[in-house]
């Protein structure tokens, strides 16, 4: 128990860190080459910050845990709405200028739905993951042109500024990129491992620690890089890297573990975690969107998404570790 407990943690703090450092080599490397910083941004920044849950979703599958691929997945996309975006608008409304965010809002929404249609039958089929892929690399291709065609949007002044302040050599990015990505590996390991040894443990399931534990472990990156983002005034940054990673989640995370290992899970899941996402991405589009102008996600509401995930919260500990 205390090693699993030990694992987790260390695991975890493994992992974040680590992904860190693949982010920086890899946006320093793409920087060399002269990729545009909404590219580099909207790419290597959304991709690195999704890195821990599509790592250890990937470990999860191959260990026959689906529960905690699948948990980790859609209970990130949960956290990322409600906690990341919710406390970061209590600390600064985050005011939504960019039209490209405008444009990701429902294209969100449209594959959250459709990711959650695929769950009508309580399974990930490998043909249901495959689809999720191929939509993934429809979603690459608009990202990679939308990056190419560059603008004077503001979220893509803001991944400018942010990306030409940190210059580093092609061989310390080299580095921290392949270092990253093997702590990636490494750590997702341990914590996996741990997560399972303290769900047999406690006697609840694999989905129910990815939901909660290992859901709110890899979404610290993305809470760590809002606040940091909003304090700077850049708040189309905070919810593209949010909305990115939940794209990333909901499309990558869940069809590379399909791939691996077919999905099955319980009625509960579907009728609680699955409806509380596509609750929560439909409170972030009303919200955001802007109807009559620029949308905004005030401190109220993000008071509201907070409050939220904390009662979501506490229903799955109480329910599923005391009961």
């Amino acid at each position: 128990m205390l090693l699993a407990s030990i694992a987790i943690v260390a695991g975890l703090a493994v992992l974040l860190w680590s992904a860190g450092k693949f982010v920086d080599g890899s946006a320093g490397l793409a920087k060399h080459f002269g990729l545009s910083p909404l590219l580099i941004g909207m790419l290597i920044i959304g991709f690195g910050t999704s890195a821990p849950e599509i790592i250890v979703s990937i470990f999860a599958a191959l260990q026959d845990n689906s529960g905690i691929a699948l948990g980790n997945a859609y209970g990130s996309n949960i956290a990322n709405i409600a906690l990341v975006l919710g406390l970061t608008a209590v600390f600064s409304p985050i005011a939504v200028r960019s039209d490209i965010i405008r444009r990701e809002l429902p294209i969100l929404l449209g594959l959250t739905f459709f990711a959650s249609w695929q769950l009508l039958d309580l399974n990930v089929s490998k043909d249901d993951a495959f689809s999720l892929l191929g939509l993934f690399i429809l979603l690459m291709g608009w990202s990679i042109w939308t990056g190419l065609k560059g603008g004077s949007d503001n979220l893509a002044a803001e991944y400018s500024e942010q990306i030409n302040s940190e210059e580093s050599s092609v061989k310390t990015n080299l580095i921290w990129l392949l270092a990253g990505l093997a702590l990636l590996v490494a750590s997702s390991r341990i914590l996996v491992w741990g997560a399972v040894e303290i769900a047999t443990q406690f006697g609840v399931s694999d989905t129910i620690i990815g939901l909660t534990i290992i859901a709110l472990g890899t979404s610290l990156p993305e809470l760590a890089s809002s606040l940091m983002a909003v304090k700077k005034g850049e708040h189309e940054m905070a919810l593209g890297n949010v909305i990115g990673s939940n794209m990333f989640n909901t499309l990558a995370v869940v069809g590379i573990a399909g791939t691996i290992q077919p999905m099955v899970v319980e009625s509960s899941f579907f009728y609680r975690d699955v409806l509380i996402m596509v609750g929560t991405s439909i409170a972030l589009f009303v919200f955001c969107i802007g109807i009559k102008g620029p949308g905004r996600l005030n401190r109220l509401e993000g008071g509201i998404l907070v409050l939220g995930y904390l009662l979501y919260t506490w229903y799955l500990i109480q329910s599923s570790f005391i009961s």
